[in-house]
């Protein structure tokens, strides 16, 4: 059997393979031996006709329907004798075959591309550091407060705790309205961070029945684009916001948490471990990405693949009825989104050799650290979750990822920075 491979990058190859008739001889007999118990010759009983008069009736449609298969088996054991570790599935892209003389096909096929470490130690990176204040635990004190806040219809919109429901009707520099651009009873929160301050100082004092005119300028990309409102205002309400009491913290927590003391101090710790999560999240993510840009070579389409089906399965569960909308475009999304997934795997291609150029692995210490973390948390016995967790590839990936985010910054030169003021 002749077999050449040649390559067409350098992550994916094309095997170009000759078959003789004698050759295929095997491969066809087992052929026939699959179709033969299905076969009805007239004379015989289904399956029991003589070989050779299978053969001579329906021997050349069997050997063309099999054709795909003896390829697909050939190919596999080229590849088992050769080493060859393909990745993806493999795509069959011309055949050839005379009958009684020979089968040539040729397959493209993608492996794993040969990474070659440089930088993944000595890498600069800064870790953030903030320091939860007062003021910051005071306004999501507030945003509670305001989440759980009644409303109550008013007269007017006295001041910024107010909400004006209202039509809006977009207008051209000449002052008519533009057809099809109004939108009714829109909810207008004077203190809600997005206002513009022009519509604010129009709506302040408005009552139900006015119609305020607005002009203001926004800018977008660098674009400055000027706007007319027509604002009709149909109802006004007060927002009630409640005291931060006992009573409200007992609700907020559902009873877990039962004094404004001990909330405070919950919130506190909280918002603490959130900067802390982020801090780590974003060191971590850092360290990945330049590790990932000291890095190039070509990444198999297979990977990138398998990565946007993911994404794609991700989006899908998260609907509602786990199914994606109809006029969702697949092909849009996974362009979209090429950038990232071809990110993530080379990161994956990465990952694997660091973790093999560095012996990584996990142990069972390793998983009975887990478990002493985990155990009374989760409320399993310590020899039930060891067990589950030693049987599991997820639990395992997770500790040996853990390991080496470890090493990567053990090794990594941080530099801290304090940061004043962020959002979340």
């Amino acid at each position: 059997m002749d077999v050449s491979i040649t390559d067409i990058t350098e992550v994916e190859k094309e095997i170009s393979i000759h078959a003789t008739a004698g050759e295929l001889v095997p491969h066809f007999e087992k052929a026939y031996q699959r179709y033969l118990p299905g076969i009805e010759i007239k004379g015989f009983r289904k399956g029991k006709a003589p070989l050779d008069l299978v053969k001579k009736i329906h021997g050349e449609s069997i050997e063309y329907n099999a054709l795909d298969s003896i390829a697909s088996e050939v190919y596999r054991n080229v590849i088992q004798e050769r080493h060859i570790h393909p990745i993806g599935d493999p795509v069959l892209t011309d055949i050839d075959y005379k009958r009684g003389e020979a089968l040539s096909f040729k397959i493209k096929y993608e492996i794993k591309p040969t990474v070659q470490l440089t930088d993944y130690k000595g890498i600069t990176v800064e870790k953030l550091i903030h320091n939860v204040t007062n003021e910051e635990a005071e306004d999501e004190i507030l945003r509670l407060q305001k989440a759980n806040s009644t409303m109550t219809e008013a007269a007017s919109a006295a001041d910024d705790e107010h909400v004006v429901i209202a039509d809006i009707q977009q207008l051209d520099e000449s002052g008519s309205p533009l057809i099809g651009k109004k939108n009714t009873d829109t909810r207008l929160y004077l203190a809600g961070g997005t206002m513009y301050q022009e519509i604010k100082d129009v709506l302040l004092n408005a009552a139900p029945g006015e119609t305020k005119r607005v002009k203001f300028e926004t800018e977008h990309e660098g674009t400055r684009q000027k706007n007319h409102l027509d604002i009709s205002i149909k109802k006004v309400e007060k927002v009630n916001i409640p005291e931060f009491d006992n009573d409200l913290v007992k609700k907020i927590t559902k009873e877990k948490i039962t004094s404004v003391e001990e909330f405070r101090k919950h919130l506190k710790d909280d918002l603490e471990s959130y900067w802390k999560d982020q801090s780590k999240r974003t060191l971590e993510n850092n360290l990945i990405g330049e590790i990932v840009r000291k890095h190039e070579f070509a990444v198999p389409e297979s990977l990138i693949k398998g990565i946007g089906d993911s994404l794609v399965e991700d989006l899908k569960n998260r609907q509602p009825n786990k199914k994606l909308p109809a006029d969702f475009d697949e092909t849009q999304f996974r362009e979209s989104n090429r950038g990232y997934a071809v990110f993530q795997a080379k990161w994956y291609l990465i990952r694997e050799r660091i973790i093999e150029a560095e012996a990584l692995k996990v142990d069972d210490n390793d998983i009975e650290q887990l478990v002493e973390a985990e155990a009374t948390k989760m409320g399993i016995e310590k020899d039930r979750l060891f067990s589950f967790y030693k049987s599991s590839d997820a639990v395992k990936d997770k500790i040996l990822n853990d390991k080496l985010l470890r090493f990567l910054k053990d090794h990594a030169v941080i530099t801290e920075k304090i940061v004043e003021e962020t959002t979340k």
